[in-house]
């Protein structure tokens, strides 16, 4: 660990009220800790008030493993504050599912062994063997379940037990195919990431590069968001598009959508990985 890593990271929702920012703060140095970032934002409609603080943790006062106790009986327990606490030397723990389109896995697994992220894959999952390969590339166990609408309460709780017994902490869709039931996502909240192309819900179902074509249309992009029961519609995390002409083939608008999902998808989870996004009434606050 280097001394950049030993730092705590909160993220705080709450009822707004005066002087929250100011308790919170003083939590912190008067306890030794030197703040190094802060961002934070209220919802004047709703009343709401957001933040994400992180700091040193070198000349911290509270040992680390008491600090979610001491911040939740001094100060959370009196404000009604929703809180998570993390520690940026802790490693996370990525599953990745896939089906059978590459262009996602390669751009999340490059990007692991790069280090450009400071994340485990402990493995991918997929409902075919179409990319072990790629996964043997990169020297990571690939489980087949091959699940449809018929097994898949068969399939799923296998699935469970697998990511429990490897301690994963949240779930990348790599332009996974299959729907996963509510039971599934009750397991991972705000804790499963999917992409897909955001002309849903204008162009829903097959070939929807086909049917934008069709309509000429003159923006192409991306959604990365959390997944919830109800499919495509949970907290968006990050969007993005790509112009596009009449002088572009039906092939062009598949090559430049898969370009723009594999980045929106990575960028989504380097937001989740450096817990820069709170999740709330199905919304996100992405903080800086």
């Amino acid at each position: 660990m280097t001394k950049s890593d030993n730092t705590a990271i909160l993220l705080i929702n709450c009822p707004d009220k005066s002087g929250i920012l100011a308790t919170v703060t003083d939590f912190i140095t008067v306890n030794g800790g030197n703040i190094l970032y802060l961002d934070q934002w209220v919802d004047r409609e709703d009343g709401l008030f957001f933040m994400r603080v992180e700091w040193d943790l070198e000349h911290f006062k509270i040992p680390r493993d008491r600090i979610n106790e001491y911040f939740d009986t001094l100060i959370a327990g009196r404000l009604n504050m929703t809180f998570y606490l993390h520690f940026r030397d802790i490693k996370p723990r990525m599953a990745i599912f896939v089906s059978k389109m590459s262009h996602c896995l390669y751009d999340l697994l490059a990007r692991v062994a790069s280090g450009e992220w400071n994340v485990e894959v402990p493995v991918i999952i997929s409902n075919h063997p179409d990319l072990q390969h790629v996964a043997e590339e990169f020297h990571i166990p690939y489980k087949i379940f091959p699940i449809n609408k018929d097994n898949k309460e068969e399939l799923e709780p296998q699935e469970i037990a697998l990511l429990d017994e490897l301690k994963v902490d949240f779930i990348v869709l790599a332009r996974y195919m299959q729907v996963l039931s509510s039971d599934f996502i009750n397991h991972y909240p705000n804790r499963i990431i999917n992409i897909h192309h955001s002309s849903l819900p204008a162009f829903m179902g097959a070939k929807p590069y086909h049917q934008a074509h069709a309509r000429g249309v003159k923006l192409i992009g991306a959604t990365c968001h959390y997944v919830t029961a109800d499919l495509d519609a949970g907290p968006i995390i990050e969007q993005d598009v790509v112009h596009i002409t009449h002088k572009d083939t039906v092939e062009n608008l598949v090559r430049k959508g898969r370009d723009i999902e594999k980045i929106v998808l990575s960028r989504g989870v380097a937001k989740h990985l450096n817990h820069k996004v709170l999740a709330f009434n199905n919304r996100t606050v992405v903080f800086d």
